[in-house]
């Protein structure tokens, strides 16, 4: 790793940038000047005393106000949360430009420079989310409701799959069953010894549906530490029309614990992937669907808008009046979509209720 370049002539009342290029079990950092003059690069563990470490050497090259980071919502997330806390403005950082890295080379120190030269040119502009407050209760317990819903799924499956190939009695006696009460008898099925496959066939639908029924419990108490935190964060998000917990949870992450790095509600919109983009040619002005933006966020805006269509009378009125205007349905969603955005945007961002 390189050592530190720091010239004869630095003054330490200088302003310096901070990149960092995050890794696992490292991190590597390099700081240059505001006029664009590398001062040096280290690498740092990625452990509480490596982030000090950090912190204090790129403070020790001058003022520190400004660090730019990659990967700030995965390998990057601690240090960020370091960075915040001792009041430095922390920007994200995308991968470096395929044909600048063709050029300059691929090293962790290049790369730092690279994201310490983004946040200097003003390339790099998204404020990092601090990723310490509730919203990121919110996304740990949505990420394991996930995972737990994947897996009963699978074990539903593969339940049934058993069940096909069973030995015809115990298909008889549980077919035509609903998917609640196959589980029930499946997991009552009494336990024999194992010596034929008939009774590996009742041992194996047993265990799965044990599993399944763990799953489910498991499920519901996310649900409800979901709906808790939702509650005590953004309780009017809940009520606001066709909002459920999953989709409220969605909307939150993708604003993160401090929405107001968000410049506007058009760039929640744009972050959400509902903004409109010019798709203009000669006589013909139109927008088009985007397709960029938070893929998780623009699901939960879509299931907002079919259960707004399904039940609410002003909401179709809306869909059949644009239709009338020569939109098409899905380019009436779309703007739908970009409505319920600029909504949930004001309920995201009004003062917290005590």
């Amino acid at each position: 790793m390189p050592n530190d370049a720091t010239s004869s002539h630095h003054h330490d009342d200088e302003s310096v940038v901070l990149g960092v290029d995050t890794h696992k079990d490292t991190h590597v950092a390099a700081v240059i000047t505001v006029s664009g003059r590398p001062l040096g690069s280290r690498s740092f563990p990625t452990t509480t005393a490596g982030y000090h470490d950090l912190l204090t050497w790129a403070s020790g090259l001058g003022i520190l106000r400004r660090a730019g980071v990659e990967g700030t919502s995965s390998y990057g997330t601690a240090l960020t949360r370091h960075l915040h806390a001792a009041g430095i403005q922390v920007l994200e950082v995308n991968q470096p430009d395929k044909a600048e890295r063709r050029r300059r080379g691929k090293t962790d120190a290049i790369d730092a420079e690279t994201a310490a030269r983004a946040v200097l040119s003003g390339r790099a502009t998204a404020t990092a989310k601090t990723s310490d407050g509730p919203v990121e209760m919110i996304r740990l317990f949505k990420t394991a409701k996930e995972s737990a819903t994947k897996s009963r799924a699978q074990a539903i499956n593969q339940l049934k799959a058993v069940l096909v190939r069973a030995d015809p009695v115990l298909r008889e006696q549980l077919t035509g069953l609903s998917n609640a009460k196959l589980i029930r008898c499946c997991a009552g099925l009494t336990p024999s010894p194992i010596t034929t496959a008939r009774a590996a066939a009742a041992h194996t639908l047993r265990s799965l549906a044990q599993r399944i029924i763990h799953l489910t419990d498991e499920i519901n108490e996310l649900n409800t530490q979901i709906t808790e935190a939702i509650n005590s964060h953004r309780p009017q998000l809940l009520d606001c029309y066709g909002v459920g917990p999953d989709t409220a949870a969605a909307l939150l992450i993708v604003a993160g614990d401090n929405p107001e790095r968000l410049a506007s509600e058009a760039s929640f919109a744009a972050l959400c992937g509902v903004s409109p983009i010019e798709a203009s040619s000669g006589k013909t002005q139109r927008h088009r669907l985007n397709r960029g933006g938070d893929r998780r966020a623009n699901s939960a805006l879509y299931a907002i808008v079919i259960a707004r269509l399904r039940w609410c009378t002003r909401t179709r009125g809306y869909i059949i009046r644009r239709q009338a205007e020569g939109k098409t349905r899905r380019e009436a969603i779309r703007c739908l979509k970009r409505y319920i955005a600029r909504e949930i945007h004001k309920i995201i961002m009004a003062p917290r209720r005590a």
